[in-house]
């Protein structure tokens, strides 16, 4: 795995440097001192990380199966703020150094490729500005993505114009030819992603067959094939893109994680809480709507690390989904390791599926403990958040050979880490998962 991650890594880096090392190519303009190339070599840099930002969110399985797509996707948002940061600097060092060369920003006398070099800053800003804060915004989440996009691709078309027309470093057709080719790749990610994968999935519907109402304002939703196709194969705590009351070519997929167990082909159960804007109406969906799923992706799961001695389980609210596959699966394949639950949430009555985890732990021998931290007088079990002293508290001082899975909001991962750590687990052990990569 580890090799894995060093070699996806360094492909990362090597998409960013080769379109630079093809400006190099050939004969080179003269140099403009120091800050002139510098700026230029931060404005080239920054375009081919953003170009690179296309491949990322394409949802290929194979490259992101060594981080998980939580991660990528965090991993995305903050390259491109970086990118932005790059293009920023581009602007005001030339601004600083080399006013002359950059002209007037009005444009009605700027020349049409400078203008468009503004307009592409403006993009960048725009787009990292509501990604980082989309809620605080009241940005819904369906609009943001159409957004996004569109923000994303007129910021890379605009970019790519002024720096043709810019000229310097690409002035000759080699390398206008080696850079366009590599525009058109990037932005033929999104042709793939939002145009030909869409045309996949609408070959391939689904039907909802069930919804039930479970605690904690949340709703478990079944779906199965509409058709010929079977369920795909999945790992216990994978998760799909589900759009429903919508076509594939909508942009209105939602990440889920699968809840059911993956020893039971035939259909698909998600486990979702009512959060946002779209989940806050899923209780109005009725059995035989269709919908489309497109999946499996993640690689967090307990059937990666099959030899482990036992399992702790973390999780929060409505993160129990991903572990409940594992439960299940656990549950149907008859596993009888040690197990632990630590499951924290803010009262008795809100706990997700209670009864069906009770009566899990009860046939594969688990420990579950529930932690509120909104707990009556008359609770005599454990209170607060699930931190070092809970874990303690229940589980044994030897903890080689088990391994960890934690899903829940971010600072809940995080504390669950940070305790795990003090109990001597090695953080490669600890497999975490945030639900939230919106």
């Amino acid at each position: 795995m580890l090799r894995s991650r060093k070699f996806w890594l360094a492909l990362y880096l090597g998409a960013i440097v080769l379109p630079l090392l093809v400006l190099l190519v050939e004969e080179r303009p003269r140099p403009g001192g120091f800050w002139w190339d510098f700026s230029l070599a931060l404005g080239y840099s920054a375009l081919a990380m953003m170009g690179i930002q296309f491949a990322l969110t394409a949802r290929f399985k194979v490259p992101t199966a060594p981080f998980g797509i939580d991660l990528i996707y965090y991993f995305h948002r903050y390259l491109a703020t970086i990118a932005t940061l790059l293009v920023v600097a581009h602007a005001l060092i030339l601004l600083w150094r080399h006013p002359a060369a950059v002209g007037s920003v009005d444009p009605r006398s700027a020349p049409a490729h400078m203008s468009l070099g503004w307009l592409a800053l403006l993009a960048f800003l725009a787009l990292v500005a509501s990604s980082l804060w989309r809620k605080q915004l009241g940005i819904e989440y369906d609009r943001w993505r159409r957004l996004h996009v569109a923000l994303a691709v007129l910021g890379l078309v605009f970019a790519v114009v002024h720096v043709l027309g810019a000229g310097s470093y690409l002035e000759s057709p080699l390398k206008r030819g080696l850079w366009l080719s590599l525009v058109v790749f990037w932005l033929g990610l999104t042709v793939y992603v939002r145009v030909l994968r869409p045309a996949w999935l609408a070959r391939r519907p689904w039907v909802v067959t069930g919804i039930r109402k479970e605690r904690g304002r949340s709703w478990t939703l079944t779906v199965k094939p509409d058709g010929p196709h079977r369920v795909f194969d999945y790992h216990p705590g994978a998760f799909a893109w589900l759009t429903l009351r919508a076509s594939p070519w909508a942009m209105r997929e939602h990440p889920f994680s699968i809840a059911s167990s993956p020893m039971r082909p035939g259909s698909l159960e998600f486990t979702i809480k009512e959060l946002g804007d779209f989940t806050n109406r899923i209780g109005e969906i009725k059995p035989g709507e269709r919908a489309w799923v497109d999946g499996p992706y993640g690689s967090f799961g307990i059937d990666r690390f099959p030899n482990a001695r036992g399992y702790i389980f973390v999780a929060g609210g409505v993160g129990i989904a991903p572990l409940m596959s594992m439960l299940r699966a656990l549950d149907d394949r008859g596993d009888h390791r040690p197990k632990w639950l630590f499951y924290g949430n803010s009262d008795y009555e809100r706990i997700v599926l209670r009864e069906e985890i009770d009566a899990i732990a009860a046939r594969i021998g688990m420990k579950v403990v529930h932690v509120l931290c909104e707990a009556g007088p008359d609770w005599r079990g454990e209170r607060g958040y699930v931190d070092a002293e809970v874990m303690r508290r229940h589980l044994p001082a030897d903890l080689d050979g088990l391994d960890c899975f934690v899903c829940g909001p971010e600072p809940m991962i995080r504390l669950a880490e940070r305790s795990l750590g003090q109990l001597g687990m090695p953080l490669a052990r600890v497999h975490s998962e945030i639900f939230d990569i919106a």
